[in-house]
């Protein structure tokens, strides 16, 4: 399966040596499934292809950017998410991914006043391979409309559309399972200082030390939903 990953973001200079967007999902996912091949398309460039089967599937990053800044190349990206869940070409989007899907899909993504959402969160999941999980979060905005056809399968009081399904075509995470505990150290210290509030980021790093990520669930979650999409399209053209 060659997994399109459209890269929307990239980590500022003291990040970068701990990897790309697109090479962190390529290990994460590359982990639980050896047979998944990978193609990046620098979206962000305004490398976005009009044909959503280019690939297999596809895989939306995080980025600095917000989904309701409307850029050029965020309104070609729009697109080619529409035309994918329509062609029922799998779609997997991740925290920046994550809303500019319902927004494409016609949902509303604001910067929340909650304010910042930082370290390790826990989610309730009502519909899932757990009930519970916890993953690295690094956000600002949220999604507070989800579109027609989407459903809801976790979150939390901070973040309730955290996990939202579309169909058997899309799933989408506003959790960061990419990012593992020294990725988010390295963030607190060389990006969040001085942005995020000092209380924000004690907090974080006490989930840090208190609590364990749930990264190898959701990329078995991913795949396994990416290898169902797959058999279901192939058993119908059969």
């Amino acid at each position: 399966m060659l997994i399109g990953i459209l890269e929307t973001g990239r980590p500022n200079e003291a990040l970068e040596a701990r990897g790309s967007y697109p090479q962190l999902f390529e290990r994460l996912l590359g982990a639980e499934a050896k047979d998944f091949q990978f193609r990046t398309f620098a979206a962000i460039d305004g490398a976005v292809p009009d044909d959503p089967h280019t690939c297999d599937a596809w895989l939306v990053t995080g980025s600095r950017h917000g989904a309701y800044e409307r850029l050029p190349w965020m309104l070609k990206l729009e697109e080619l998410l529409r035309r994918a869940v329509a062609a029922g070409v799998p779609v997997i989007g991740i925290c920046f991914g994550h809303q500019l899907l319902a927004q494409a899909l016609g949902g509303k993504v604001v910067q929340s006043d909650k304010g910042w959402g930082f370290g390790l969160h826990d989610y309730q999941v009502t519909d899932g391979p757990t009930d519970k999980l916890t993953i690295s979060a690094l956000h600002q905005d949220q999604v507070v409309e989800v579109p027609a056809g989407g459903r809801v399968l976790g979150g939390s009081d901070f973040c309730p559309n955290a996990i939202i399904a579309y169909g058997d075509t899309a799933l989408s995470f506003q959790g960061h399972p990419e990012f593992d505990v020294p990725w988010m150290r390295d963030a607190a210290a060389h990006r969040m200082r001085g942005i995020a509030p000092e209380q924000v980021l004690a907090d974080a790093e006490k989930s840090f030390e208190t609590k364990r990520s749930d990264s190898p669930v959701v990329a078995k979650w991913i795949v396994q939903f990416l290898r169902d999409k797959a058999n279901a399209t192939r058993q119908a053209a059969e």
